[in-house]
């Protein structure tokens, strides 16, 4: 997988040439066995949920954090460092997996949610775990849950605060439509408006027949990712949630 970054800096990457960056999504070589077979135990012996299915929790439980991360005050300020650092900031990758989950770009979130999480964000790892299982790939599934207690467990400094007077990254009416949808059960969704703005985004990779294609966040210019700053498409300004 490459990333064109507009400043040819790398960062959990190798150069190539001509500017273009070769991103390794990192992945921990190994998550404690004892932990995840006992992980793995408590699955199989859990208490009912109150879905139906194990992969129907999942994908509801997935989708309530999408919408919290999503509307976090601190979401702008962690994806605004992605676009501007010249290394990978796993709050912002965790945000932008989070972005394109909710414009059904299911491949796309799994991608950022990886490096994210191999960089040290346990709600990365955690969203993993909760796609995987939604998939019924249970052993990926217990291997990120994992990773996430794992780094749970583990001190690590505070993620990037929102300066005084940051503007949240969704608007108050999208915000509340997302964690609306969850809550009916459906997956959530952002407004055509903002879908559209995401879509215009650089995609990357695709070059070879195994490689996927996926959203570059560095189409986004500094500030704007702030609520007040999405600059839909003429004529989109108006859509709604679906």
């Amino acid at each position: 997988m490459t990333v064109d970054r507009p400043d040819g800096a790398s960062g959990g990457a190798c150069a190539a040439g001509g500017g273009r960056t070769a991103f390794h999504v990192p992945r921990p070589e190994r998550a404690n066995a004892e932990r995840i077979a006992a992980l793995r135990q408590a699955r199989l012996t859990a208490a009912p949920a109150h879905l139906p299915s194990e992969h129907e929790q999942a994908s509801f439980e997935l989708g309530l954090v999408v919408a919290l991360v999503l509307g976090a005050p601190c979401a702008s300020r962690g994806l605004d460092l992605l676009v501007d650092a010249r290394r990978i900031q796993p709050e912002g990758a965790e945000v932008f997996g989070a972005l394109l989950y909710a414009t059904g770009n299911e491949e796309g979130a799994e991608f950022w949610w990886r490096f994210a999480a191999g960089s040290g964000s346990g709600t990365a790892a955690y969203c993993l775990h909760l796609h995987h299982l939604r998939l019924g790939e249970t052993d990926d599934a217990d291997y990120w849950r994992a990773w996430s207690e794992q780094l749970a467990a583990a001190e690590h400094p505070p993620g990037p605060q929102p300066p005084p007077g940051a503007r949240p990254l969704l608007p108050e009416d999208v915000r509340r439509d997302v964690l609306s949808r969850v809550h009916r059960g459906l997956a959530p969704r952002l407004p055509p408006a903002l879908v559209a703005v995401i879509d215009r985004l650089p995609v990357q990779g695709g070059e070879d027949e195994d490689e996927q294609e996926v959203p570059s966040p560095w189409g986004l210019t500094s500030g704007a990712t702030a609520a007040c700053s999405w600059e839909p498409p003429r004529g989109l300004a108006e859509g709604t949630s679906g």
